[in-house]
């Protein structure tokens, strides 16, 4: 069982062009489509289907559409009700693939409403294999606050005498450099180039997309003693896995691109298949970005079923280098 956590769950729309998108202009759409969003939603929705259980943790109000939607994929979830409905984020994709994205802020979360997040996430992930938080934090949430889950989530599983889930997170920002710079231990952390550059202070997030080593040895610079694992990925080069003392860099098969939204979900949920099923590191990084790729080449933030993922398609190369668990 995986656990997965969306903090600011949304409806994603996605609007395909038949040509290229022209601002200011009047253009009309050859399709669209409605899926239940936010990155730990994603990562639940394709795990499902590849046959893996998730159950999503999201914060929503009873009626509100997003749980329709989840009940229409089949998705299991435990909704924490709130005031206010869950955003809808817009998604436009031109004839090459191209996306253009504007996101709503979400719903304001009080106080009651997080601890109240907080409970039903440390119930919900006792037992499990691994807990998910994902996504950004929506207004009202401190950046501490995932920092405040995985205490609960540990304290909870020590209360019953069991292991605690294995910790992945995929945020961005303050979110993600408060569980790192508080120290809990994070598993696995899975931040694309951009997100990478801002954690460890680089300044050219391009440059790493084009020299994934660049990506490697920043991922390398983190402590080990607060990130085990870091899943890097890198657009359509791929993704690097760097762990305490290995390196891997895996290349993306080419494909058509449909759109890109949740491939980046898509790619954890496929590492996570892999990692619960036994495999190695490489073989999960392979199936990782099979899985981002497979994402890519279907419409909106549709998630590709476990026969749609190639991970032979995918080279796989171990990257030398300093050990990870030698670094200062």
């Amino acid at each position: 069982m995986i656990v997965t956590l969306t903090a600011n769950p949304s409806l994603d729309r996605t609007v395909e062009l038949d040509g290229a998108l022209e601002p200011g202009a009047v253009q009309r759409a050859v399709s669209t489509r409605q899926d239940p969003g936010g990155k730990g939603v994603n990562v639940t929705r394709a795990l499902r289907a590849s046959g893996v259980d998730s159950v999503a943790v999201l914060p929503a109000a009873d009626g509100d559409p997003i749980l329709a939607a989840l009940d229409a994929e089949g998705v299991p979830y435990r909704p924490v009700a709130i005031d206010g409905a869950v955003r809808t984020n817009l998604t436009i994709v031109d004839a090459s693939g191209v996306t253009t994205k504007v996101n709503e802020p979400g719903p304001v979360l009080d106080a009651d409403a997080q601890s109240r997040l907080i409970d039903v996430t440390a119930e919900a992930a006792l037992g499990a294999d691994w807990l998910v938080l994902a996504g950004s934090l929506p207004p009202g949430v401190g950046d501490d606050f995932y920092v405040r889950v995985v205490a609960a989530v540990r304290a909870a599983a020590e209360r019953a005498g069991s292991a605690a889930p294995r910790i992945a997170a995929d945020t961005s920002g303050a979110a993600l450099a408060a569980l790192v710079e508080v120290g809990v231990a994070i598993d696995l952390i899975k931040p694309n180039a951009e997100e990478l550059a801002e954690l460890t202070g680089s300044s050219d997030e391009a440059a790493l997309e084009a020299g994934p080593e660049e990506a490697i040895a920043l991922a390398r610079s983190l402590p080990v003693e607060r990130v085990r694992a870091s899943l890097v990925t890198l657009g359509a080069v791929g993704a690097a896995l760097v762990t305490e003392h290995h390196a891997w860099l895996a290349r993306a098969p080419r494909v058509v691109p449909r759109s890109t939204v949740g491939a980046g979900d898509c790619s954890l949920a496929g590492f996570l298949v892999a990692s619960v099923e036994g495999a190695s590191p490489s073989d999960a990084l392979a199936r990782a970005v099979a899985s981002g790729a497979a994402a890519v080449a279907l419409p909106g933030s549709a998630v590709p079923s476990r026969d749609q993922v190639d991970p032979a398609r995918v080279t796989v190369t171990e990257v030398a280098g300093l050990p990870v668990g030698d670094r200062q």
